[in-house]
């Protein structure tokens, strides 16, 4: 099918391949990075939180300039069309194969933040042959989760944060934590972000109610970096913990004073542990080596 190109917005953006991709019957926008590349990396498959679109994580695709970069926009998000129905974690992980088949991915380093956390986990859990590692970063099991701070949540709730600049950056410290509120970051992911539709926020949550990986994380065998701050306001540094404890072949890497988005207040360190990780060999790699 013809691909519609867009017009790139500046900054990281500037390197991507936009275009918009009817996938198993739901038409998203997509971003790729360096995907022609030779590389002797796998791309990174990235999840995103809920609500954001492509622009908000652009900086980290940018930064991870060694290999292919692969993400899009939730039904509803960002510029990906409204859904017409409701879909859940297993539809759009399995939705999420059709495209990888569609760029010719076979095998992917998976990355969430947040809800994309929990659907990363669930990519990994569904198709375990396309996941080599897998890194969370800020998330939870999904409904056995450690609940935030009510403040943050409540204004998390409103829907002021994605269409009134003003009202988030009031608020950017109470809904992120961490030192990022207080520095150029805030305002610099302020006019990243595109408000979703109603419905594309409503089904969004619904895609994940009632879901937890709890039961199944002790089965997931596939090394998993857990990213956390320790002033999460959102999901507080206990659910990182409790991922930790029920995936055997975890480590959890706490960012001290950083907060929900500590990807932005803590980016160099943050890029570092996750080339650190996804630059070890696999044991079979390491065996024929030693």
């Amino acid at each position: 099918m013809a691909r519609r190109k867009e017009t790139l917005l500046p900054d990281a953006m500037d390197t991507a391949e936009i275009s918009m991709e009817t996938i198993g019957g739901r038409e998203l926008r997509v971003a790729r990075w360096r995907l022609d590349m030779d590389s002797e990396h796998l791309p990174v498959l990235f999840f995103n939180g809920i609500g954001a679109n492509i622009e908000a994580v652009a900086p980290l695709a940018e930064a991870l300039d060694d290999r292919g970069f692969i993400m899009f926009d939730m039904p509803g998000v960002g510029e990906s069309p409204d859904p017409v129905i409701p879909y859940n974690a297993f539809t759009m992980s399995w939705t999420t194969t059709q495209l990888l088949d569609r760029f010719g991915l076979d095998r992917v380093d998976v990355m969430g933040v947040s809800w994309g956390g929990a659907m990363a986990q669930h990519f990994a859990l569904q198709h375990p042959n396309r996941t080599r590692r897998l890194i969370l970063v800020a998330t939870s099991a999904g409904m056995v989760m450690v609940p935030g701070n009510p403040a943050a949540l409540s204004k998390m709730a409103d829907p002021r944060r994605y269409i009134d600049a003003a009202f988030m950056e009031k608020h950017f410290r109470t809904l992120y934590g961490g030192a990022v509120g207080e520095t150029s970051g805030a305002k610099g992911h302020i006019s990243r972000l595109k408000p979703p539709s109603r419905r594309g926020y409503l089904y969004q949550l619904l895609a994940m109610l009632g879901w937890t990986s709890a039961p199944a994380l002790p089965f997931l065998k596939k090394p998993t970096l857990i990213l956390m701050g320790d002033d999460d306001q959102i999901v507080p540094l206990a659910n990182g913990k409790l991922l930790n404890s029920l995936i055997p072949n975890s480590e959890l890497e706490i960012m001290e004073g950083g907060g929900h988005l500590f990807l932005l207040s803590h980016r160099e360190q943050s890029v570092s542990a996750i080339r650190r990780f996804l630059d070890q060999p696999d044991k079979g790699e390491a065996r024929a080596a030693a």
